[in-house]
């Protein structure tokens, strides 16, 4: 069956270039089938005196004019199926009005089963009428030495079987055609959906790329510019900058290890530790507060009680809310954080004073890095549990963040995948207003 299938795979490669070759090797066929013999044994044999039927006898030239005008329609049989049809049958026709009959009135049937193959249906409709008029004229014929309805049965029997055959290879190749756009289109959908599911995955690293190394870099370069400028006038603050670089840049790298470990497919190495939730918003407004900026934390509600993904939320909306702060409103700025839960209402909102002659547009865009990834990633988590985030001036000068989302069905909502959650932590305690590590002077907060 193999050395079938690739004996007809190399035979509709070979049609496909050169489609006369096959048209030609098809009518070759039939000449040698049915008008070689003829023209060998036709000359001695007068008819089948038996049956008592005579007919004409053609001589050699108007055989061989028959013969071709039957055969050579063919070349034309899958291009012009109705019009190969109609010259065969009109040369069919004559020749049996003559009295004569040849074997390549096969061409006939031939030519039916490629009509109803490649031809329209109406056209073969005109085509078996044409034939049974044929029949008729083929039995009237014979009605000497066989019986009308005999003649008439068995011609009948061979237009059907032309017809059936062709009918069914046409159905046949049909089916094989839907199947193959079926199977191509199913293996287009299945790039889409890979494609998809790529450029999903890859905007979630993206974000929370933005999130982990955004945040810490803006954190390690606010400190940086106030540990070099306190160097030359108090060295034991520049040594604590550096120190607070270290905390963050350490803390940075374990982000990004239990980001990437979630993309891991396999984890066979030890526990990693779970993604931050809002048990870690003290530690978050203390390395905020490391940096200059005053920053008060308020928590109301069991937000324990929360999916860790809504936790993660949160998290990250803070995050990118505070480090916004820090690049806009610079570190002698003040900002609010609270975050609080009543019911099914969960409250996030970050606001800061602007920082020194900070007005209303004292943000700008209100995002990160000024292309729209940090606004952006805190509408689209929001998003992902049916809430919304508003970002813009406040009334009273500086920047507003708010979040409001409705935790309800959180249970039920198919998120991105998080790594386990750990033993819940004890409930975050108030943070008092501390001053900051370093003022924009250089000198003690």
């Amino acid at each position: 069956m193999e050395r079938l299938a690739r004996a007809g795979q190399r035979l509709r490669g070979l049609d496909g270039r050169w489609p006369w070759l096959l048209d030609a090797a098809v009518v070759a066929g039939a000449f040698l089938v049915f008008c070689v013999p003829e023209l060998v044994r036709g000359q001695d044999d007068e008819g089948p005196r038996e049956h008592h039927v005579v007919f004409t006898h053609l001589p050699l030239p108007a055989t061989l004019a028959f013969q071709a005008a039957l055969l050579l329609p063919l070349l034309w049989r899958r291009r012009r199926p109705g019009t190969a049809f109609a010259a065969v049958g009109a040369v069919f026709l004559v020749q049996w009005s003559l009295g004569a009959a040849l074997r390549a009135d096969a061409a006939l049937l031939l030519a039916l089963y490629a009509l109803a193959l490649h031809g329209r249906l109406r056209t073969l409709a005109w085509a078996c009428a044409a034939s049974a008029a044929g029949a008729v004229v083929v039995a009237l014929r014979l009605s000497s030495a066989v019986s009308v309805w005999d003649v008439l049965f068995f011609l009948a029997a061979a237009v059907t079987a032309a017809v059936a055959v062709g009918i069914a290879v046409r159905v046949r190749r049909a089916q094989l055609a839907g199947l193959r756009e079926r199977a191509a289109r199913l293996e287009v959908e299945r790039d889409q959906r890979s494609r998809l599911a790529a450029a999903t995955e890859r905007t979630r690293v993206a974000r929370e790329m933005h999130d982990i190394i955004g945040h810490n870099l803006s954190v390690i370069i606010t400190l940086a510019d106030g540990g070099a400028y306190a160097a030359r006038s108090a060295p034991e603050r520049g040594r604590e900058a550096l120190a607070l670089i270290g905390d963050s840049g350490r803390q940075a790298l374990g982000e990004l290890r239990r980001m990437l470990g979630v993309l891991r497919e396999h984890g066979d190495g030890p526990g990693l530790a779970p993604q931050p939730g809002i048990a870690d918003l003290a530690g978050l407004c203390g390395r905020i507060r490391s940096a200059g900026p005053e920053v008060v934390h308020r928590t109301e509600g069991d937000l324990e009680s929360l999916d860790r993904g809504v936790q993660l939320m949160v998290y990250r909306i803070v995050q990118e809310a505070l480090t916004n702060t820090l690049k806009h409103a610079g570190p002698a700025a003040r900002a609010r954080v609270s975050v609080s839960l009543a019911g099914s209402r969960l409250l996030v909102r970050v606001d800061d004073d602007g920082g020194p002659g900070g007005g209303p547009d004292g943000h700008g865009d209100g995002d990160g890095d000024g292309d729209g990834q940090g606004v952006t990633g805190m509408r689209e988590r929001a998003a992902l549990y049916g809430g919304a985030v508003t970002a813009g001036p406040a009334p009273g000068g500086g920047w507003s963040v708010v979040a409001e989302l409705d935790v309800t069905p959180v249970a039920e909502l198919d998120l991105a995948p998080l790594l386990p959650s750990a033993q819940p932590a004890a409930p975050v305690p108030s943070v008092p207003s501390v001053p900051p590590v370093l003022d924009p002077a250089g000198g003690p907060a």
